[in-house]
């Protein structure tokens, strides 16, 4: 299968490392203009310059800024307009006890994980429907169906990002647009490795076994036995955005390596 997504526009939030950056690197080889979104200018420039290499001669530009907040996202939305596709990737989680997670932190993990996609979609979903196609994919995880005893708060999070899909889903009934979650589990992203460091060093385990040994003690049903790639991760979610994709809309398509028993 060739994906073609030559004419169209991609914007990867969170898009300057891990499933982000692998993914803009992949719609880029696929023919799509990307647009790299992260925090600071100093990431996205850098993010952009990977993405061009990878890319060939798709054009990729960059646009820093924080698209958690409402005034982030219409910045972006003004300096770019007609949006095709839409990887809603930007995300944050940390491991708290639910009895020392306060109200911060439960508002700062929905308004990253969760209403930056609601905003996004707000403002460019309408243009696509009158476009008659596009592709929306929010990055949620396996914890939003598996929630995680030590990050409520993240699963909850994330929960919530997989029924948004679902929702919008049913706004593009009989149109060209699709709106889907993807759920990835455990990933090597880019600080996988200074996590297992650490992790190898508190589980009193050598480190070659650091993963495998997380990976049993955390989600014993992985059927993988491993951290994901994220190109693994990013090849679902391209297959999301692209042409062949248009009879699955409303899914949450799992990239999680089989943590998940039930088979829906």
């Amino acid at each position: 299968m060739r994906v073609d997504l030559s004419g169209r526009t991609a914007l990867v939030t969170g898009s300057t490392r891990g499933i982000g950056l692998a993914t803009a690197q992949g719609l880029a080889a696929c023919g799509a203009a990307v647009i790299v979104n992260g925090r600071t200018r100093e990431a996205v420039a850098t993010a952009v310059a990977s993405v061009r290499a990878a890319g060939g001669d798709s054009e990729v530009r960059g646009f820093s800024a924080d698209i958690t907040t409402a005034e982030g996202v219409a910045a972006l939305l003004a300096a770019e307009p007609a949006i095709d596709i839409i990887v809603s990737n930007a995300a944050t989680f940390d491991w708290t006890a639910f009895f020392d997670t306060v109200d911060e932190d439960w508002r700062r993990h929905f308004d990253i994980n969760v209403m930056a996609a609601v905003r996004l979609a707000r403002a460019a979903m309408p243009g696509m429907l009158d476009r008659n196609w596009g592709r929306i994919v929010l990055v949620a995880s396996e914890s939003g169906l598996n929630i995680p005893a030590d990050m409520i708060h993240y699963g909850v999070a994330k929960a919530a990002e997989i029924a948004l899909a679902r929702g919008l889903a049913e706004l593009t009934a009989g149109t060209g647009v699709t709106v889907n979650s993807v759920l990835p589990g455990p990933t090597a992203s880019s600080n996988a490795e200074t996590y297992l460091d650490d992790y190898a060093v508190r589980a009193n385990v050598p480190r070659a076994d650091a993963e495998s040994h997380l990976v049993h003690a955390i989600r014993p049903t992985s059927l993988l036995q491993r951290f994901a790639t994220v190109d693994e991760v990013a090849s679902m979610i391209i297959y999301a955005c692209s042409p062949q994709a248009s009879a699955t809309n409303g899914a949450a398509l799992r990239v999680e390596g089989g943590i998940l028993r039930h088979p829906g």
